[in-house]
């Protein structure tokens, strides 16, 4: 993206922002509006909580203890795989909503075979069983996926409940979880941010079964990592396209949304860029950073 297109989608999102500020009342919480400004700059539906529980929108929720959004999951699918019975749609969504294990990694390795490879389904056609794969993405056609950010979200496991600020749902999945520690504490580091995190990780484990990216903002700065990343380890992104370093005066809050939630720019990572490492005692979930990501800006910002 060069500068004047960069400029243009700007004055873009400072004319959401307006708007947003308007729509959705902010002053309590921790969240900066321009997060959800950038991620409708995007194409994603943005919703207030609030909203959802006095029922304006209807999300497939039935409490708050469901992470998985059932209805526009199954909306999701039948549209990526039109020549799938509803017996196979049905057989996708068993899988993928049954948690096998109580170890939260092997669960989360699982699931992300499942969302790159597609789930294998079996079921009865014209008296003959039928073997056959189940996409829960479609990366041909972006506009056939459901692309949601919700903020907060409560969800309550067990005798826990918490609000995370932002959890990204991709066709009624819960792919990514973005918290948020206040910018008026001088004191406040990302380190911060990853004891909430874990601390949800502990309390609310089924969020993370599904979860691709971890993402902790701190005003208008951002870090990126995974639930095995530790705090040092979430870094910032550092150019929205790989080619241009964001202008004067963009955010990396700004560069992160774009850089890694832009529609095509998500599915790529998710499918190419995740990996996980085994050893005799434990599991790593890593996220490939190419060369231009991780190029530090010539003015070096300290955590």
């Amino acid at each position: 993206m060069n500068p004047t297109q960069l400029k243009k989608t700007t004055a873009k999102a400072s004319r959401v922002t307006r708007k947003l500020r308007c729509r959705f009342d902010l002053r309590e919480s921790v969240i900066t509006p321009y997060a959800l400004t950038w991620f409708e700059v995007i194409g994603y539906t943005v919703l207030l909580e609030p909203d959802i529980a006095l029922g304006k929108h209807q999300i497939g929720r039935s409490s708050y203890s469901d992470v998985v959004l059932y209805q526009r999951l199954y909306s999701a699918l039948q549209k990526i795989n039109p020549k799938k019975p509803d017996e196979a749609i049905a057989a996708a969504i068993e899988q993928v909503t049954c948690i096998p294990s109580s170890n939260l990694l092997e669960n989360n390795r699982r699931f992300h075979k499942l969302l790159t490879n597609g789930v294998e389904v079996e079921y009865l056609y014209n008296e003959e069983i039928v073997h056959d794969f189940v996409s829960l993405i479609d990366t041909s056609n972006l506009l056939n996926n459901d692309w949601l950010a919700i903020h907060p979200l409560t969800v309550v496991e067990g005798s826990y409940a918490h609000c995370p600020d932002v959890v990204v749902f991709i066709n009624g999945l819960p792919l990514a979880v973005i918290v948020s520690i206040q910018p008026s504490d001088k004191q406040a580091t990302f380190k911060e941010g990853k004891e909430r995190i874990q601390t949800y990780i502990e309390q609310i484990p089924k969020l993370f079964d599904y979860n691709t990216f971890l993402v902790i903002t701190y005003g208008s700065r951002a870090r990126v990592g995974t639930l095995t990343s530790d705090w040092q380890e979430f870094l910032p992104w550092r150019t929205i396209d790989g080619e241009d370093f964001p202008a004067k005066g963009v955010t990396e809050l700004e560069v992160m949304i774009q850089g890694i939630f832009d529609k095509r720019r998500f599915l790529e990572q998710v499918l190419h860029l995740i990996v996980f490492e085994e050893n005799e005692t434990s599991i790593s979930k890593k996220l490939l950073r190419r060369p231009f990501c991780t190029i530090q800006y010539p003015k070096k910002s300290s955590c």
